[in-house]
């Protein structure tokens, strides 16, 4: 598209948006239409369409406050209002031959939420018996997935379909119009079975995840049910590394709301204040696209009050804007686990705990295998003086996803909770696992700097204060005492006594 005689860069998916619309001028266009013109009658969430009609407005220099020339007829649909003038077509130049090119994969592949094909895992053993297995695997995997909003499944009876069959990933990822496609095996060897997945990204024909698990069969629904939470738990931080990587060599006008919320996304893992701050500004940039993007709302509002619990942010301004964010998350998707788990935080660190609680809670019923929320969950239950519950869903987090990017935290979580429950040697160990996962962790230095003042390893508690007061130099009692939301009083002057006895005044 050029206009005023420049080059003017479009997504694929926008241009056929404007173009249709600039077909149609003489009707209002329902969202209907544009859905089976643009999308190919694949299933799209208002804030995607959102998003795409302000990309138009955008390249033409309208928004959606004046719509001189996109406008939106309320309750009806989209019209195009601009002049319009048709020109005929240029002469076609005589054809050459060249050598085939790869087709490139279609336009709905490279937009908005990514498109997931999980096939047939494949049955490598003798016995004709494990299909049931094979399939219930795969079946299960895709249930799962199709649990994480942010992500968009193909249905069974379509990614079924090649199973029995050898038919190249990206041929697969063009006739279904997705971008990841996930395969496996199964092989059954006496009472042991060995099952083996791969995360392709057809883009780039590349394979992005492996993994094998080798289990007794002594119950095989078991064994099917903790292999697939195994597979999903480490599939979803795999697919948002890789759209990250994608977002990045994009220019950085091109970048659309998605792209934004996937770079924001990689700094919020990253575990810093610098990373929290530039996650925020990112975020920002994507709700200025869409104001309805809720995956953006919700992820901005975990933001804002994680770097509240780190003491990076002020509770009293933080937690307004989080709550706002949040809020208006879970108003605009309620099965969104990521919209319930950030409003949980804003609920946490506000010291309404029984409501943190319920929303961790709807967040993992949406989605059992979310680590983060898993991770947010037991935090929560060890403010609440639950202890022992919450050791066991830190532990949870941890067996679910032995290499999630906020694995470090689960560690951290999990020493916080054996240190209320004063095995001391065990919070100093799972605080340096955490540690030694992300060195820059404040929460991990502070439970190290507590188990190590009660139980008199002077040594470490001062090492691990002179780190507390470097990740977080406004750490106090007063700071302490004011800002973490515990339930009971005893636990509060616990924790209080042992920053003291590790030299914190």
């Amino acid at each position: 598209m050029t206009r005023d005689g420049e080059a003017i860069g479009l997504q694929p998916q926008v241009f056929d948006l404007l173009l249709f619309l600039a077909e149609n001028r003489d009707r209002v266009v329902s969202k209907d239409d544009l859905v089976a013109a643009v999308w190919g009658n694949r299933p799209i969430s208002d804030s995607a369409l959102n998003s795409r009609i302000n990309a138009v407005r955008k390249a033409l220099q309208d928004d959606g406050k004046a719509q001189r020339i996109i406008r939106t007829i309320p309750r009806k649909g989209f019209r195009f209002v601009g002049d319009c003038e048709e020109l005929a077509p240029a002469a076609k130049p005589i054809a050459k031959t060249v050598a085939a090119e790869p087709a490139p994969l279609p336009a709905t592949v490279a937009s908005e939420r990514p498109a997931i094909a999980v096939l047939a895992f494949q049955n490598m053993s003798d016995d004709a018996e494990q299909e049931y297995f094979c399939d219930g695997i795969s079946e299960d995997i895709l249930t799962a997935l199709s649990k994480v909003r942010w992500f968009f499944v193909i249905a069974r009876n379509s990614s079924f379909t090649y199973k029995g069959r050898k038919v190249h990933i990206r041929r697969i990822a063009e006739e279904l119009r997705v971008r990841y496609v996930v395969e496996g095996s199964v092989r059954k060897a006496g009472d042991r079975v060995r099952i083996t997945a791969q995360l392709n990204d057809a883009s780039t024909e590349s394979h992005i995840w492996a993994e094998h698990f080798d289990r007794e069969l002594v119950d095989v629904f078991a064994v099917q049910d903790e292999i697939t939470n195994a597979i999903v738990a480490a599939l979803e931080p795999q697919i948002y590394a890789a759209e990250n990587f994608r977002a990045k060599r994009k220019p950085p006008a091109s970048m659309d709301a998605w792209d934004l919320l996937m770079r924001g996304l990689s700094h919020y893992w990253r575990i810093t204040r610098e990373d929290h701050a530039a996650a925020q500004a990112l975020l920002q940039q994507a709700i200025a696209i869409d104001p309805n993007y809720g995956q953006a709302q919700a992820l901005l509002a975990a933001s804002h009050m994680f770097g509240v619990h780190l003491g990076w942010a002020d509770l009293a301004k933080a937690a307004p804007i989080a709550e706002r964010a949040a809020t208006l998350a879970v108003q605009l998707d309620r099965d969104d686990a990521w919209a319930h788990a950030a409003l949980g935080s804003v609920y946490f660190s506000t010291r309404r705990l029984a409501d943190a609680l319920s929303e961790f809670e709807t967040a993992l019923r949406l989605n059992p295998n979310f680590c983060l929320a898993q991770g947010y969950y037991a935090l929560a239950l060890s403010y609440a003086g639950r202890t022992e519950d919450s050791f066991a869903a830190a532990q949870r987090a941890i067996r679910l996803s032995p290499r999630d990017p906020a694995l470090a935290l689960y560690y951290g979580i999990a020493g916080y909770a054996r240190f209320m429950t004063r095995h001391y040697d065990e919070a100093i160990a799972l605080a340096r696992e955490a540690i030694r996962h992300r060195g820059d962790l404040t929460g991990a230095y502070r439970v190290l700097a507590v188990s190590a003042g009660m139980s008199g390893d002077a040594a470490t508690a001062g090492t691990a204060m002179a780190e507390l007061r470097r990740t977080q130099p406004n750490i106090s009692l007063a700071w302490a005492a004011t800002q973490l939301p515990w339930r009971n009083e005893a636990d509060r002057e616990h924790f209080l006594e042992g920053l003291r006895r590790a030299g914190l005044t």
